[in-house]
């Protein structure tokens, strides 16, 4: 037997409880059917409105994304970032492809442009030369989803679902713009296009790619998908979009370049990818849920404002001596506000940011000859310092960072 429950859709009318002939029992409010629960689980379908506030019922955690609507930006509270390396992160969860230097910036915000209903922050790219890409060359901002996540797609196996990708986006640039989704290896790659029409206007795209059932897609913490935005790709890696190809096809013919134009803008947010074949509207997740899944991958010791790297004690970890030993055998143990994806790489930073060393918490001054990752793990890691001997009593102090990126 299957029970239907039709919720409230509006302020208008009261509930209504029916059943049919094949035992399903209603629950109607305006006849509208918002929810459907049966043996096999719940469907919800449409909203619910409480206080003139409308709602969305769709289940939760259905965008394969993190950090979407662009909220999270622990590396750099705000500032821009030219990235200078390939696999530069910018905002949470969001990295560059460059294949050379200095090409654009990242930045939350940047331009301060109004961003559309419902979002208060975009990330936003700037070019800042007019680049000639060449044949080999790539530039784009990307996001790597840990294959734990994606496993239950299926990819790789005759049951691949569908997946939808929907994102706004904003240039000053018009035409066809690119990306790709792929597998961690790069060996299979569906790569997408779509069209801007009104430069400087935020446009809704939705993108429809029927699950692949060929190739290695890992379920493990490695990479399960890539999901990539393309800001200039050379003619090498060009080719028909819309299908699955396993040769090295990862943009569109002729799409365009922005960091072809100085000054051109991409400006990104409401980023999801979700099974099924509709674009549902975006899933909202509370402020600190969204932290704690971006902190799996980097956390700081900083508060979220600060910029790493900073002169400051806000957040900083502290620790007395108990008798005077030789520096080079006080450890001092960290543990992380979330599990980590993988044991992690972790920069230690003084009281007046410089990387690499300990501080007197008291003074604030670099302690010994530098600081010193004596153990790290999933859950915490260990640190020394190394140089002459610490009187009893002294106070020891830190910054960090911890990263575990896919």
């Amino acid at each position: 037997m299957a029970i239907n429950i039709n919720a409230k859709t509006s302020g208008v009318g009261g509930l209504e409880t029916t059943a049919d002939n094949s035992g399903n029992i209603n629950i109607q409010s305006g006849g509208s059917t918002v929810m459907s629960v049966t043996s096999s689980g719940v469907a919800v379908t449409g909203s619910f409105s409480q206080n003139g506030a409308v709602y969305s019922t769709q289940p939760s955690f259905r965008n394969l994304i993190i950090n979407g609507d662009m909220r999270i930006d622990q590396r750099n509270a705000g500032a821009s970032v030219t990235p200078t390396t390939d696999g530069t992160y910018t905002l949470d969860r969001w990295t560059t492809r460059i294949s050379a230097a200095s090409k654009f910036s990242v930045q939350k915000n940047a331009g301060a442009v109004t961003p559309p209903a419902g979002f208060i922050n975009y990330l936003g790219v700037t070019s800042l030369a007019a680049t000639s890409v060449g044949s080999t060359d790539y530039y784009a901002v990307s996001q790597f989803i840990e294959g734990l996540n994606t496993a239950d797609l299926g990819f790789g196996t005759a049951n691949a679902q569908t997946v939808t990708l929907s994102f706004w986006v904003r240039s000053s640039l018009t035409g066809t713009f690119g990306g790709y989704i792929s597998n961690s290896s790069g060996g299979r790659i569906y790569p997408f296009s779509y069209t801007i029409s009104s430069a400087n206007t935020w446009e809704k795209k939705s993108i429809t790619i029927a699950g692949d059932t060929a190739g290695t897609w890992l379920t493990t913490s490695g990479i399960g998908i890539r999901v990539q935005f393309n800001l200039g790709f050379g003619s090498t890696y060009q080719g028909a979009a819309n299908a699955w190809n396993s040769s090295n096809i990862f943009q569109p013919t002729g799409a365009t370049s922005v960091v072809g134009t100085s000054g051109a803008t991409f400006y990104l947010t409401g980023v999801q990818l979700e099974a099924g074949s509709t674009a549902t509207e975006f899933e909202h997740r509370p402020y600190d849920m969204e932290l704690a899944r971006c902190q799996r991958y980097y956390e700081k010791s900083y508060n979220i404002s600060q910029s790493v790297g900073a002169s400051t004690s806000a957040g900083q970890e502290y620790f007395q001596v108990a008798g005077a030993r030789n520096i080079n055998y006080g450890l001092y143990t960290t543990h992380y506000k979330v599990p980590k994806r993988a044991s992690c790489t972790v920069t230690l930073y003084s009281q007046n940011g410089t990387s690499g060393y300990l501080s007197n918490g008291d003074s604030g001054a670099n302690l010994g000859t530098g600081g010193v990752l004596f153990i790290s793990s999933e859950n915490m890691f260990v640190s020394k310092n190394t140089g002459s001997t610490i009187a009893d009593g002294t106070v020891i102090s830190y910054q960090w960072t911890a990263e575990s990126e896919l």
